[in-house]
């Protein structure tokens, strides 16, 4: 089985990659939606209470309601992150199938994905740290240090550097009779 060109494993890859990224896009657009009605509800319950006969709702939303909405508002953050690097690997991945691995906007591509796991780890932290402060006695998110993140990062990293040597060498060949 070939690894590049149409019909090869890249070009597989790629559909997945085009329909994981419209399930990122109904996701985050469910998610911001739902942010803004738990907004809603939290700056004014009264509404919640019109709906629901439950009068220990409106108590309950009013409290914890701008909370969840910030759980929601992390969760389509942390998932546009994920879109933005699904998004460029689907680029790197439409380049493979097209039997042109080396192309010079893949480095960038691969460069923003790394940036972005890294900002995605880091703000696990800080995430972590502000869910700790506002909401003491719940453990939702895993603050530990957690290697494998890291060492991804690096990798992507250094891939970034391999294809940009890769493009460079494919410059010389060019430029060479």
């Amino acid at each position: 089985m070939r690894a590049l060109g149409p019909g090869s494993v890249s070009s597989f890859l790629k559909i997945i990659l085009d329909v994981i990224y419209v399930g990122l896009w109904i996701f985050v657009s469910l998610l911001s939606l739902f942010t803004l009605v738990a907004l809603l509800f939290s700056f004014n319950p009264e509404l919640l209470a019109q709906m629901l006969p439950i009068s220990d709702a409106v108590e309950a939303v009013s409290r914890d309601g701008p909370l969840f909405a910030g759980a929601l508002a992390a969760w389509a953050l942390l998932l546009g992150g994920w879109m933005v690097i699904v998004e460029r690997l689907r680029r790197i991945f439409a380049t493979l199938t097209a039997g042109d691995p080396f192309h010079p906007d893949n480095v960038l591509r691969l460069r923003v994905v790394g940036l972005i796991l890294a900002s995605l780890e880091v703000g696990r932290y800080v995430f972590s740290g502000m869910a700790r402060w506002l909401a003491p006695k719940t453990k939702v998110i895993d603050d530990s240090f957690t290697l494998t993140a890291w060492f991804s990062v690096l990798v992507v990293f250094v891939l970034a550097e391999v294809f940009r040597e890769g493009a460079r060498l494919r410059r010389e060949a060019e430029l060479t009779i």
